[in-house]
């Protein structure tokens, strides 16, 4: 996707019927028009039988609305939206383990977690678990200040957003 135009990103959502081989289908069309997924996250609605995908890339306007179009036409598709960021609340999870090994560490990496609204989720005697979710400033910002400490391990969900309701 080399071209000159300038990249924006983009949010799109869409609802899949949960049968296998939906998200094999989404992520081969996606490669296969030349798009990088930046980040995907998917899961139930409110029916077990349907799936819905946050899918982020950064592409221009007129080839996001080309594979939108295109995603519209698998089978299994409820829909398809692009999410205008101004109407979009966006969040991830993130699960980080760090070092912890005396108490100071711990009553600091607590702070930072209180700080940032995070949870300690788990404790030992030489690392602690946390969770944090927020906007992808937020959980950076959280991970550079645990890193200090020593991150030991760290997982991120990717983005999951939904439309902000009418006022």
């Amino acid at each position: 996707m080399a071209d000159d135009k300038e990249l924006k990103r983009y949010t799109i959502i869409t609802a899949m019927d949960n049968v296998a081989g939906v998200l094999s289908q989404v992520t081969h069309l996606f490669s296969r028009k030349g798009f990088n997924i930046e980040t995907i996250a998917a899961g139930w609605t409110t029916d077990q039988k349907v799936t819905r995908f946050t899918i982020e890339i950064f592409s221009d306007e007129a080839k996001v609305n080309l594979l939108c179009n295109q995603l519209r036409k698998l089978v299994p598709i409820h829909y398809v939206e692009i999410l205008p960021p101004e109407k979009a609340i966006r969040r991830e999870l993130m699960l980080v383990r760090v070092h912890a090994a005396d108490k100071a560490a711990r009553n600091e990496i607590i702070q930072i977690a209180n700080i940032f609204r995070g949870s300690v989720i788990d404790i030992t005697k030489d690392s602690m678990t946390l969770s944090v979710i927020g906007d992808e400033q937020k959980t950076e910002a959280f991970e550079s200040l645990l890193k200090e400490f020593g991150i030991i391990e760290l997982a991120r969900t990717g983005i999951v957003a939904i439309e902000r309701g009418e006022l």
